[in-house]
C-alpha cells in the first residue's frame, strides 16, 4: 500500500547534512510504503536491490538456520536505513527484514542510490563507517562464539547493547529493555539461559530493571568477567 507523500526524509540520520533542496530531490526519487507489524519487507535471497529508509516504525534484520531457528542481526528504528549492501555489490539479499511495528519506508532504487553516493561523498563516507562498524561487531560475535560459554556470551552482548549509553560512575543504560529471545538469537543460546543470566546478575547487584530500561551498575566488573574467561 502506498504511503502518504507528506512523509519526508528529513529525519533520516544518513541524510542529515543535506540541504532541504537536495532532500526534496531525493524524496521524488523514492517510492513510499506502509508495512503492518510482523510483515516481511525483504526476503533473504531476493534479487531486489532497493535501499530502504525507515521513516516511522522499527524493523528487525534476521536470518534463519536450516532448522528454522531465527538469528537476529540488528534492529533498525526510525531514522535508519537498510538494504545498502545489495545495492552496492549487486548480489542477492543477505538477510530477511521484518517490521516489528507499523512502519513506513521510503524505497530508493539502486540507480538513485548510486547517484546519491556520487553526488554526496559525505553520505558515502557515512555508509563506509557503518559497514566498518558492522564488520567489527561481526568479528566480535564470531570470537565470542569460538571462545565463550553461553553465559559469557550473554554478558558480552549486554556490554555491546549498553555501549551507546554509558554514563558517569561506571554505569550504563539499555533502553528499551532487551527481549530475552532477541539476545538469545544473537548469541546462539536459549531464552531460558538469558533469563537465568540476567537474574543472576541482578542478584549480584550488577544490573537492575527499572520501568522500561535495564541499568548496568558496574560496566567495568561485567567487562572483567568476560575478559577473565577469555584468558582462561
Amino acid at each position: 500500500m502506498a504511503a502518504d507523500q507528506a512523509f519526508s526524509l528529513g529525519d533520516i540520520k544518513l541524510l542529515s547534512e543535506l540541504q532541504s533542496e537536495a532532500l526534496q530531490i531525493l524524496e521524488k526519487r523514492c517510492s513510499w510504503r506502509n508495512f503492518s507489524a510482523q510483515e516481511q519487507i525483504i526476503d533473504r535471497q531476493s534479487n531486489t536491490r532497493d535501499v530502504y529508509f525507515v521513516v516511522t516504525g522499527r524493523v528487525r534484520v534476521v536470518n534463519f538456520s536450516m532448522s528454522g531457528r531465527e538469528v537476529a542481526f540488528d534492529e533498525i528504528a526510525a531514522g535508519g536505513y537498510f538494504g545498502e549492501t545489495a545495492a552496492i555489490d549487486g548480489e542477492p539479499r543477505s538477510a530477511t527484514v521484518v517490521s516489528l511495528e507499523d512502519t513506513t519506508v521510503a524505497i530508493m532504487s539502486p540507480e538513485a542510490f548510486h547517484a546519491l553516493l556520487i553526488e554526496h561523498p559525505k553520505v558515502a563516507l557515512s555508509i563506509m563507517v557503518r559497514m566498518a562498524t558492522i564488520i567489527r561487531t561481526s568479528n566480535e560475535r564470531i570470537m565470542d562464539l569460538s571462545t565463550l560459554g553461553a553465559n559469557n556470551r550473554v554478558y558480552a552482548e549486554i556490554l555491546r547493547l549498553a555501549k551507546d549509553d554509558i554514563q558517569e560512575g561506571n554505569i550504563a543504560k539499555i533502553n528499551p529493555i532487551p527481549i530475552h529471545g532477541d539476545i538469545a538469537s544473537r548469541v546462539s543460546t536459549t531464552r531460558e539461559t538469558v533469563a537465568r543470566v540476567l537474574n543472576d546478575l541482578a542478584r549480584k547487584g550488577l544490573v537492575k530493571r527499572e520501568k522500561d530500561a535495564l541499568h548496568i551498575l558496574d560496566m567495568e566488573h561485567l567487562s572483567e568477567m568476560v575478559e577473565q574467561f577469555q584468558m582462561e
